[in-house]
């Protein structure tokens, strides 16, 4: 798997993450505990921090990157579905954020919070705790109750689970 050093900083990464062999990871990234970098990830970077928290998934393709004023930083228990990009933004903790979903700079997603597949969060957009978003641009269109909040926390731990068998049969095969 591509893990680079840029200009002196070098990720660092939980021994307890899993990375897929074909993710990239670049520069300043902090990688928190049972989290999963699935296949084609690349998360970049050069100029500015990228910080990830525990039991986050970041599924197959996704692009995470900065700019050089704002960094990018995702909470605990967050899924970032296929595809998605993610570019100088806040996430906090317990979110999914769709397939194909964009995140643009300085938006912030509040806790609990689900963005929908192919939503577009444009520049400087607060989205707040607890509610689904979706579209283009991404607009509030409901709270959530207790089984969207369940359905949160369900995928995180699934993933995290799944996270775990992997990292078991990379042992197998190293």
């Amino acid at each position: 798997m591509p893990i680079w050093e840029f200009e002196g900083k070098r990720p660092k990464i939980d021994s307890q993450v899993f990375i897929a062999p074909n993710a990239t990871i670049i520069g300043d990234v902090e990688i928190e505990s049972g989290s999963s970098i699935w296949p084609g990830v690349v998360i970049r970077a050069d100029f500015n921090k990228i910080k990830i928290g525990k039991n986050t998934s970041i599924q197959d393709n996704v692009t995470i990157h900065i700019e050089a004023r704002n960094p990018t930083v995702i909470g605990d228990n967050v899924t970032i579905g296929h595809n998605a990009v993610l570019h100088a933004c806040t996430i906090s903790n317990n979110v999914i954020i769709g397939m194909g979903a964009i995140v643009l700079d300085e938006s912030k997603i509040g806790e609990w919070t689900i963005i929908g597949a192919g939503a577009v969060v444009s520049p400087r957009t607060e989205i707040p705790s607890r509610c689904m978003a979706l579209g283009i641009p991404a607009k509030v269109v409901k709270n959530l109750d207790d089984n969207g909040l369940e359905m949160i926390r369900r995928n995180a731990e699934g993933y995290k689970k799944l996270a775990e068998r992997y990292l078991v049969q990379m042992d197998k095969i190293q």
